[in-house]
C-alpha cells in the first residue's frame, strides 16, 4: 500500500508541478515578450520625434543604452548607428524591417542567433523626410531560458519526490493504523487470526449501527420540521391527488389564509387560491417543473412547483413560495435610476453634438465660435461632474473595498471646503461663513469632504445675491454635529421628502442653469449612512434651508 500511495502522490506532484511550471513560463514569457516589443515601439516613437526635430545632433547627444539605434536614409545608406561606424555598414534598404516600413510606415523583423541562443527584434519607422529610424534589442529564446532553468527545475522535482515519499509514508501509517486499531466490541473474545478480526468486530456491531441510523433519521426528521417552521419561504408538500401532506406557517402567511384553513389533509384545489398557484401545482403533478410569478395582495410571490418522482412515477409535488416584493421594488428603483441616467447623459451629449455639428458645417460666424466652444466646454464639464457623482454613489452603494476609517477633524475639513468654494460664493454674491469648534469623527476624510462640499455648494447655488451660507461644527450630547444653513430660496414642503433621491430636482430649469447633476444630496445621504450618521432637514421657501448631520 505504501508503494502505491508513494507512486500516486509522486506522479500527481510531478504532473502538477510540470504543468504549473510550463503554463507559468509560457504565460510570463508571452507577457514579457509583448512588453518587450511594446517598449521597443515606444522608444522608437519618442526617438523618431527627436530625430525629426533635431536630426543627427539628437542621436549623438543620446546617452549610451542597451538599445541599438540606427538612422537610415531613404536610399538605404546608414547615417548613424550606436554600435559602430555608420560608413562601414552595408546598405540597409533590403532589410526586412526597412522593406516593410517603406510599405506600411512601420516594420519589424526578428533574427535568431543559434550560437548565443538569442533573438534580436528590429523595429523600423519611416520618418517624415523618407528616412528610417530603426531600434533593436536582444532577448533570450525559449530554449535558452529553459536550459538555464534546468537545474532549479530538477531540484524542484527532486524535492517533490522526497516530499511524496515522506507524505506517502505518513499517509500509509495513518490509513492502516485505524483499521488495525478498531475496537467495536470485545476483541479479546475473538479467536480468529488477526487479519480477520476487524471484519468480525464490524459484523457484531451491525445491529447497533442500524439502531443508531434509525435514531439519526428521526432526529433529522425533527430538525427538518424545525427548519421549515423557521423558513421565511412558504413550503407545501402534496401527494399525487393534491392532498396537503406538510406545510409551514410561512405558507399560510404568504397565501393570506388562516392556519386552520390551510391544514394537513386539505385538498389544495378546493381551497380559495388563485388559478396561478393551482395551475403551477397541476403542471408539477403532471411531471413538469413549473415557475410562476403571482401578484397577491400587493405582494410579488415566486411560485416554484417541482414534481416528486418515485420509481419513475410522479408521487407528489413540492411547492416553494418566495416573497420577492422587496426584489421587485429594488428592480423598479434600478429601472428608474437607469432611465434617469440615460436622460441626464443624453441632454449634455445632445447639446455637444448639436453645437459641434453647427461648427462642422461652418454655420457659425467667426465672432461666435468662442461662444459655441464655451457651450461645448460647459456641457462637457457637466457630463464629467455627472459621471463622477454616479461613480461616487456606486462606491457608497456597493461598499466595495471600503476605505479604512480614521480620526478626522471635521472643522478642518469644513474649513478646506469653504476655502475651495470661496470664489464660487463671491461670484454668486453669497457670504460664506464658518463657525464652531474642533470636533473629531471616526470616518473617511474623502467621503466627509464630499458631504460637506455638496451641502455648501447647494447652499451657495440655491441662494440669492446678498444671501449667506454658513457651516457650523459642534458637539451635542456627546455627538459631533455638522450644520449647513442658508437664507436662500428654500424648499417647498411637498418636495422635502424626496430631495435626497437620485436625480430629483425641485426646479429642473434652475438646476440645469447652475450645472447641477441632481446627485449631490443623494451622495450626502449615502455618505452619512456610511458613517452611521443621521440627516435632518428644515426648510421654508423664501427663508432658507438648514441641514444637520449628527454623527
Amino acid at each position: 500500500m505504501m508503494d502505491k500511495i508513494f507512486r500516486a502522490i509522486s506522479m500527481v506532484a510531478i504532473i502538477v508541478l510540470l504543468a504549473s511550471l510550463l503554463l507559468s513560463f509560457f504565460v510570463l514569457y508571452g507577457y514579457f515578450n509583448q512588453g518587450f516589443q511594446s517598449t521597443l515601439k515606444s522608444s522608437a516613437a519618442y526617438i523618431s520625434e527627436g530625430v525629426e526635430s533635431n536630426g543627427l545632433s539628437y542621436l549623438q547627444a543620446l546617452p549610451e543604452e542597451a538599445l541599438r539605434i540606427t538612422w537610415i536614409s531613404a536610399d538605404g545608406t546608414v547615417l548613424f548607428d550606436t554600435l559602430g561606424d555608420a560608413d562601414s555598414l552595408e546598405n540597409h534598404l533590403q532589410r526586412e524591417e526597412i522593406v516593410e516600413a517603406q510599405k506600411n510606415g512601420v516594420g519589424s523583423s526578428t533574427r535568431y542567433s543559434k550560437t548565443y541562443g538569442e533573438k534580436t527584434y528590429y523595429y523600423a519607422k519611416r520618418l517624415a523626410d523618407g528616412s528610417f529610424l530603426r531600434v533593436a534589442d536582444t532577448q533570450h529564446s525559449v530554449t535558452s531560458i529553459l536550459w538555464n532553468m534546468a537545474q532549479p527545475i530538477a531540484l524542484i522535482f527532486l524535492t517533490a519526490i522526497v516530499l511524496s515519499a515522506v507524505i506517502g509514508t505518513r499517509l500509509s501509517k495513518q490509513i492502516v493504523a485505524p483499521l488495525n486499531q478498531l475496537d467495536l466490541g470485545a476483541p479479546e473474545q475473538c479467536k480468529a487470526y488477526p487479519e480477520i478480526t476487524p471484519l468480525i468486530r464490524r459484523i457484531r456491531t451491525q445491529n447497533l449501527v442500524i439502531s443508531e441510523q434509525i435514531e439519526q433519521l428521526e432526529r433529522q426528521q425533527q430538525e427538518f420540521a424545525q427548519i421549515t417552521e423557521r423558513m421565511p419561504e412558504g413550503l407545501l408538500i402534496l401527494d399525487q391527488a393534491g392532498i396537503l401532506l406538510s406545510k409551514n406557517d410561512s405558507a399560510a402567511r404568504l397565501l393570506g389564509l388562516p392556519a386552520d384553513t390551510l391544514c394537513i389533509g386539505a385538498e389544495l384545489f378546493t381551497l380559495p387560491f388563485d388559478n396561478v398557484l393551482q395551475n403551477a401545482v397541476r403542471e408539477a403533478l403532471s411531471g413538469v417543473h413549473a415557475e410562476r410569478h403571482w401578484l397577491h395582495d400587493e405582494q410579488h410571490i415566486l411560485i416554484t412547483a417541482s414534481p416528486v418522482v418515485t420509481s419513475g412515477n410522479v408521487s407528489g409535488a413540492v411547492v416553494v413560495l418566495l416573497d420577492e416584493t422587496e426584489k421587485e421594488r429594488g428592480d423598479a428603483m434600478r429601472r428608474e435610476f437607469t432611465a434617469n441616467v440615460s436622460h441626464e447623459l443624453k441632454t449634455p451629449l445632445t447639446v455637444i453634438s448639436g453645437t459641434a455639428e453647427i461648427l462642422k458645417d461652418g454655420l457659425v460666424k467667426p465672432e461666435d465660435v468662442r461662444h459655441f466652444g464655451e457651450n461645448i466646454y460647459l456641457e462637457s464639464q457637466r457630463l464629467i461632474a455627472l459621471v463622477n457623482d454616479i461613480l461616487e454613489l456606486s462606491r457608497l452603494d456597493e461598499n466595495v473595498q471600503a476605505p479604512e476609517k480614521t480620526d478626522v477633524e471635521l472643522h478642518a475639513v469644513a474649513e478646506s471646503v469653504c476655502d475651495r468654494l470661496h470664489d464660487t460664493a463671491l461670484s454668486h454674491g453669497v457670504t460664506l461663513r464658518l463657525r464652531g469648534i474642533e470636533v473629531h469623527v471616526n470616518g473617511v476624510a474623502r467621503i466627509l469632504d464630499e458631504i460637506i462640499y455638496n451641502l455648501v455648494d447647494n447652499a451657495i447655488k440655491y441662494n440669492r445675491a446678498g444671501g449667506f451660507a454658513e457651516v457650523e461644527t459642534a458637539m451635542r450630547d456627546g455627538r459631533a454635529v455638522l450644520i449647513v444653513r442658508d437664507n436662500g430660496i428654500g424648499i417647498p414642503p411637498a418636495h422635502q421628502a424626496r430631495i435626497f433621491e437620485r436625480f430629483y430636482r425641485v426646479d429642473k430649469s434652475h438646476s440645469r442653469a447652475i450645472g447641477g447633476t441632481g446627485l449631490g444630496l443623494s451622495i450626502v445621504k449615502h455618505g452619512a449612512a456610511f458613517h452611521n450618521a443621521e440627516v435632518s432637514l428644515e426648510s421654508e421657501p423664501g427663508i432658507g434651508t438648514t441641514i444637520e448631520i449628527r454623527f
